[in-house]
Formats: structure tokens, C-alpha cells, sequence
């Protein structure tokens, strides 16, 4: 078979079964913002069992991989990363997107190279360009959350102070900020008014915002709502801890910035100087192209420098 008519028949499977699997996975109908917070009632849980399982539906034991997925909480770690970063997709389509990448990487880089490692290679690195959005949001939007969070303490230690009570309080902050803590204290509302106490509330969103400044305040309403103590005092302290971790995490990421950057430098600086010489001086470089035991090498130094470059991440991250 020529390269000519696997391409046609890898691209005729891909269209198959992307089709297949957007009619079984969605049904026709896209998530909207108003149904997600009905979906956060009632997220699936994972049985000890290991299938999915919302309000008695029990996955067909035929799909193997959706389960052994499941048995290893994959599937949930993936929907708790989606909701922590604001995005409101169905899991089944992330994992749609995430095949219909790996085969597009596979088939493109096979009919270009004709090389099945290289070609699984590309397929496995466009497949997680997903999941590097997904953490990219997550992170930036947990960020955004923990800055606005002192603020936000502030603002309902003022309504404790005035008289008002803690949901009062919630309210306004709904009212005065933006998404992503406006939006998080809505569902707490929301949650609260249909019945689920308010302490459970925040807990549960302390599980879509699992930050340590936004746990020391739901312990503290929970303390208070069992003891009960002045909660405007602790939270007008709590607003004073969260600033000092703020300020101190900014003096680590100023202090870490040079070797941050050195490490980046030292990752990238070979694939630089690899396509500098592959320009100006293409003899030097026809070797490691060309050449099987070149091809073997520079497979090699590319696995060598991206576990270099993970390494020198880990090593540089600063936990307090």
C-alpha cells in the first residue's frame, strides 16, 4: 500500500469515528452555562466498582476502556480539572478531541516521515495539547481566584460588622466581583437555597477551588457555625494571612526568576542552535537527519533534553 492510500484510509477511519462517537457522546445538544450549575448537583461519582454511575445508570460492561478509566479515577480527576478551570464540556468530549488529535498527528506525521515512532510521538504530543489548555486555564483561573479572595474576605467582614448575616455577605460579594469568585459564591447561593447547608456549601467549593487560603476560611465558618465565635474578627485576620502568602509567594517567583529563566535557556538552547546550523550550514545537521544511527541519536538527545528540562522544573519549584 502506498503512502498515498493509507493517508485516505486513515483519514476515512478518523472521519468515522468521530462522527461515531459525537452522536454516541452528545447527543446533539451542547453544555450551556445555565445547565452547568445543575451539573454540579449532581456530579458522577466512581463505585468502588469502578463504572460511572449518575442516579442508577451503570455503564455497558463493553466498553473496556471507558471503565478501566474509571477504575483509576482518570475520568474524574479530568472532570474536576475541567470544572476548576471554567469549563463547562462533557468529559466524553474532551476525550472525542483528544483521538481525533492523536490520529490526525499519527496519520500526518506517518505520510510525511514514514517513521511509526515518530509518527506515535506526534500523535501522544497533539492529543495532550488539551489537557495543557485545561491545566493553563485551571491554573490562571485559580489564580485570579486567590488574588480577588482578600478582597472579598474584607468585603464580608464589613457586612459581618454592619449586621448582616454570612449569606448576606455572599451576596454582596456575588454582586461586586467578577467571575471567577463571583461566579463560585453564586453556586454557593444557589446550593444554599436549595436546601444544602451553608457550611457544606462552601465546602463544596472548596472542592472546585482547592486553594489553602480559601480552606482556612471554610474552616472557619465551619468552626464558628459548631462553637460559634465572632466570625468578622477571624476573617479579618484570615484576610491578613492570605496577603502574607500572597506577598511571599511573589519575593519566591522574584528570587526564582534567574534560575527559572536559566532553565528554560538550557532546554531550549539546543533545539535553537540545531535549527541555526540546519539553516545556514545544512551539511553539519545531514547527518542526524539522514543517517540511521544520526536518526537513532537525535532521538536519543531529544528524550535526554526534555527529561533535563522537566528536571530542572521540578528541582526549581518552591513549596510553603
Amino acid at each position: 500500500m502506498s503512502a498515498t492510500d493509507f493517508l485516505i484510509t486513515c483519514a476515512v477511519l478518523a472521519s468515522v469515528f468521530a462522527l461515531s462517537a459525537m452522536l454516541f457522546a452528545n447527543g446533539g445538544r451542547a453544555v450551556t452555562v445555565d445547565r452547568a450549575l445543575v451539573r454540579r448537583m449532581s456530579r458522577p461519582e466512581i463505585t468502588g466498582g469502578g463504572e460511572i454511575t449518575r442516579e442508577g445508570f451503570r455503564a455497558p460492561s463493553e466498553f473496556r476502556l471507558i471503565n478501566l478509566l474509571a477504575r483509576i479515577h482518570l475520568l474524574q480527576k479530568l472532570e474536576e480539572m475541567l470544572w476548576q478551570a471554567g469549563i463547562y464540556a462533557r468529559v466524553s468530549d474532551v476525550l472525542l478531541i483528544m483521538s481525533i488529535l492523536f490520529m490526525f498527528g499519527v496519520v500526518a506525521s506517518g505520510a510525511a516521515w514514514g517513521d511509526s515512532m515518530i509518527a506515535l510521538v506526534t500523535g501522544g504530543g497533539l492529543a495532550t495539547l488539551p489537557f495543557f489548555y485545561i491545566r493553563m486555564r485551571r491554573r490562571r483561573r485559580l489564580k485570579a481566584f486567590v488574588e480577588q479572595l482578600p478582597y472579598a474576605l474584607d468585603l464580608i467582614k464589613s457586612s459581618l460588622e454592619a449586621g448582616h448575616s454570612l449569606m448576606r455577605g455572599c451576596q454582596v460579594v456575588t454582586a461586586e466581583f467578577a467571575d471567577p469568585i463571583g461566579s463560585e459564591f453564586r453556586s454557593v447561593i444557589e446550593q444554599s437555597r436549595l436546601g444544602l447547608p451553608l457550611p457544606r456549601a462552601l465546602e463544596e467549593m472548596l472542592k472546585r477551588v482547592p486553594e489553602d487560603d480559601l480552606r482556612l476560611f471554610v474552616v472557619a465558618v465551619k468552626v464558628q457555625s459548631e462553637v460559634g465565635s465572632s466570625l468578622a474578627d477571624i476573617i479579618g485576620r484570615l484576610s491578613e494571612i492570605v496577603r502574607t502568602r500572597q506577598r511571599l509567594h511573589q519575593q519566591i517567583r522574584a528570587l526564582t526568576a534567574q534560575s527559572r529563566m536559566s532553565g528554560m535557556i538550557v532546554g531550549f538552547l539546543p533545539v535553537v542552535l540545531l535549527g541555526a546550523f540546519s539553516v545556514m550550514q545544512p551539511d553539519y545537521t545531514h547527518t542526524l537527519f539522514y543517517d540511521p544511527d544520526g536518526v537513532m541519536i537525535l532521538k536519543v538527545a531529544i528524550v535526554l533534553d526534555a527529561l533535563a528540562f522537566i528536571t530542572i522544573r521540578q528541582l526549581l519549584k518552591v513549596k510553603f
